[in-house]
């Protein structure tokens, strides 16, 4: 069984059914989807790529990015996807990580030639045209024969700390994530249509699988780029839109409406179901993203290594308003989706009591291979069949996880232990805060600070005695910010999640330079 006989089930049965649209324009028919993907096997075939080759994907959002992605799968490669906005270097550091052979490119993300290559094609080039020519005999194009366990997908981490690891996902893993979508994310039928602002080699790409396995409609836009008057007006041309979204992306279509005006019911005629994950939604968004927009929502809590399947908060949970625990559920990440198992453990493995924080581990068939040429990385997130997830968290007695922040991402302050988002949600509540940002910093005498990153509100004044007044309505005085800095705009990578890496690193920069000042 191969991801590639998904496509070749729904061409056989329609071939003339709408498949792909960029902007408004019929790109292809799914027989057309199909026939391309089949003749760009036969090229990777009759040019020695071997079952289990690598090919690299480093693109902006495109309609082909589609065809190609299929026909690695048809002729049995591993497809290595890339995040657009990498440096030429770091994409060479990967190339040659994963030994890839081949790589399809646009001119405007990889202007050069990328080093340790065979074979790098534009996609929108006469090269590509003449590779990806459509087969008028697709359906007897053999697919190769690849085992459940066969890596598919090989996902580099955003390598926040250090190089990243290359993420070995299965037909298994994908599959297991295609179909679980439909029992715990959204119901799906071929009249829906998905569209992809988020990048596709992240979750966007991914959640292709299971809306080709029901027939839907994939849709690009035609700027290639996060658009929301764009996204909205593809909605009412094309039909309401599903989509996957981080919450930057969601708070930037919820603005939108709200600038225009536009009532729930008017969102609905653009979107069926927006599914956000990636990076934390406060609590304070979420509500105002189901006051302008409405029920179109639901979350989903996964990563890289357990491909969007650990938890969901359904749209019946988002929609619950009278449940006495409604708040708290909102503000979590939902429960186990169907194939796993989600439980909160110490550092040795052992399962806590409900309600106290620990680390989260998931066990079930999403749940990665293991780390691409990297048994000690592997041997330390996968122990006794469960992935250690680095995220920190606890469970309710009805089993809502909530999230507190990456283990590394925890601040100990004279002893005491400081979650982030806790105080992100506190400082979200401000009137005049649009994002915020929360990091440790040493000190001497607490070892670690709380640092908050303000970005105001447009035209807004803030000053930090109003940020310590409402801090401490809110929480602990303990947790309260010791700093903070207003910035213009928050360092975010191209999944849309705040780089505190960066944000670290600025304050250190800052200390070395304050050490160097005669006092």
């Amino acid at each position: 069984m191969s991801l590639a006989h998904l496509l070749m089930r729904q061409a056989s049965q329609q071939p003339d059914r709408e498949a792909v649209y960029y902007g408004t324009a019929l790109h292809s028919t799914i027989g057309q989807w199909a026939a391309r993907s089949a003749a760009l096997a036969q090229h990777f075939r009759k040019s020695g790529l071997l079952p289990g080759d690598r090919v690299v994907l480093f693109m902006r959002n495109h309609p082909r990015y589609l065809e190609i992605l299929w026909a690695a799968w048809w002729a049995g490669l591993i497809v290595v996807p890339v995040n657009a906005k990498l440096h030429t270097r770091e994409v060479e550091w990967i190339v040659d990580d994963a030994q890839a052979r081949w790589a399809f490119v646009t001119g405007d993300v990889a202007p050069g030639p990328l080093a340790g290559l065979e074979r790098q094609i534009d996609i929108e080039s006469e090269e590509a045209d003449g590779l990806l020519s459509s087969l008028p005999d697709a359906m007897t194009v053999p697919i190769t024969a690849r085992a459940l366990g066969d890596v598919a997908w090989l996902f580099y981490t955003s390598g926040t700390t250090g190089r990243p690891k290359g993420v070995m996902l299965t037909q298994r893993n994908l599959m297991t994530m295609g179909l679980s979508y439909f029992v715990d994310v959204d119901a799906v039928s071929p009249q829906d249509t998905i569209v992809y602002a988020a990048p596709m080699s992240h979750g966007a790409g991914l959640y292709a699988i299971p809306h080709l396995m029901a027939g839907a409609r994939h849709v690009v836009p035609a700027s290639g780029a996060v658009d929301a008057a764009e996204l909205f007006d593809l909605g009412h041309a094309l039909g309401p839109l599903s989509t996957f979204a981080a919450p930057t992306i969601v708070n930037r279509l919820v603005d939108h409406a709200a600038d225009a005006g536009l009532t729930a019911q008017d969102c609905a005629a653009a979107f069926k179901t927006i599914v956000y994950g990636g990076a934390p939604m406060y609590l304070a968004d979420i509500q105002r993203a189901l006051r302008v927009m409405g029920p179109r929502f639901v979350q989903i809590y996964g990563q890289g290594e357990t491909p969007m399947v650990a938890t969901a908060l359904s749209r019946h949970h988002l929609a619950d308003t009278a449940h006495p625990k409604y708040l708290a559920r909102i503000a979590s990440v939902g429960v186990a989706q169907t194939p796993v198992l989600v439980r909160i453990a110490d550092q040795r493995g052992i399962d806590l009591p409900v309600g106290e924080i620990g680390e989260v581990l998931v066990q079930g068939d999403s749940v990665m291979a293991g780390y691409w040429r990297n048994q000690d990385a592997t041997d330390a997130a996968i122990r006794d069949g469960w992935l250690f997830t680095g995220d920190v968290g606890c469970l309710d007695g009805d089993g809502f996880l909530t999230l507190k922040d990456r283990s590394k991402d925890l601040i100990i302050s004279g002893g005491s232990n400081i979650y982030p988002r806790e105080v992100e949600e506190a400082l979200l509540s401000a009137p005049n805060v649009a994002e915020v940002a929360v990091v440790g910093a040493y000190d001497p005498q607490w070892g670690e600070i709380v640092v908050a990153f303000i970005v105001p509100k447009r035209n807004a004044q803030i000053t930090e005695s109003d940020l310590d007044q409402h801090c401490l309505a809110q929480i602990a005085r303990f947790k309260r910010p010791k700093k903070y800095v207003l910035v213009d705009a928050l360092p975010k990578n191209n999944y849309g999640k705040v780089l505190k890496t960066e944000l670290r690193r600025r304050l250190l920069d800052e200390s070395a330079v304050t050490a160097e000042v005669p006092t």
